[in-house]
């Protein structure tokens, strides 16, 4: 069914050794099925090309390939087989022209219907093909943050603190400027679904603002140049999305 759509890993023996330096009342706890994911033998997992909510913005969109790159990596260096991920898309995209595509190009609509016949027809056709486990789904999401009122501002979410950037000539910001104004900010949803499809796991974490201080004009915020360029910003976002499955070295939120 469509809400039993993404897999779960465990290996709470392992740490991720990326530390965000205390408590962030942000941190989103994970949505965890322990039970079922005790139950489930994941060994072998496969990044998913596709969203499991929404297409992300463009702008964040472009970005997915080199975020999904990171993610494999951080399940392989934490035990885990991740199948080449050409081995989700090719099937995707096959069932596509059998099924069409679940995605409305004008709204960026789902429909979850065709979404969720593509999705049986690729873990069908994997399950017989292939040695994979589970499923992970990547979302790149946008939050709306605002920075902190008094002398360090700082963005606080999704169990991240972010020092704005600037961007333009300039390099100071006006005693005037309006700190009150929401920015953009980029999350990681991950969520992991098993052969059955029910979902194991879902968790997120922040990664790294999208927009910056326009110091040409001295009163607003703009778009920044480079979105998710940091790559210590992602690792800690992927990270935080997959505690306490692979757990975290100093995870910001309360004690489990």
């Amino acid at each position: 069914m469509a809400s039993a759509l993404i897999i779960g890993l465990v290996l709470t023996g392992c740490s991720s050794g990326i530390s965000t330096g205390g408590y962030n009342p942000t941190t989103v706890p994970a949505d965890f099925n322990a039970e079922l994911t005790a139950a489930s033998e994941i060994n072998t997992v496969v990044v998913a090309s596709v969203n499991l909510g929404p297409p992300s913005r463009s702008y964040l969109d472009k970005q997915a390939p080199r975020i999904d790159r990171q993610v494999t990596e951080y399940l392989k260096d934490n035990g885990y087989q991740v199948l080449p991920q050409r081995e989700f898309s090719q099937r995707w995209n096959n069932l596509i022209l059998v099924y069409g595509d679940p995605v409305d190009p004008t709204t960026g609509r789902v429909n979850m219907k065709t979404f969720i016949q593509i999705m049986q027809g690729v873990r069908d056709q994997m399950k017989e093909q292939t040695s994979v486990d589970a499923f992970v789904f990547t979302d790149i999401i946008e939050r709306e943050v605002i920075f902190d009122q008094g002398i360090n501002r700082v963005a606080r979410w999704d169990g991240v603190s972010r020092k704005p950037a600037l961007r333009g000539a300039g390099t100071g910001v006006s005693t005037a400027f309006n700190w009150a104004e929401p920015v953009s900010a980029a999350s990681i949803q991950i969520s992991i679904y098993n052969m059955d499809l029910q979902k194991l796991f879902a968790g997120v974490g922040g990664m790294e603002l999208n927009d910056a201080v326009d110091t040409r004009s001295g009163n607003g915020f703009i778009r920044r140049r480079e979105i998710l360029d940091n790559d210590n910003f992602i690792q800690e976002g992927i990270a935080l999305a997959l505690h306490p499955l692979i757990v975290m070295d100093d995870w910001p939120g309360e004690a489990d």
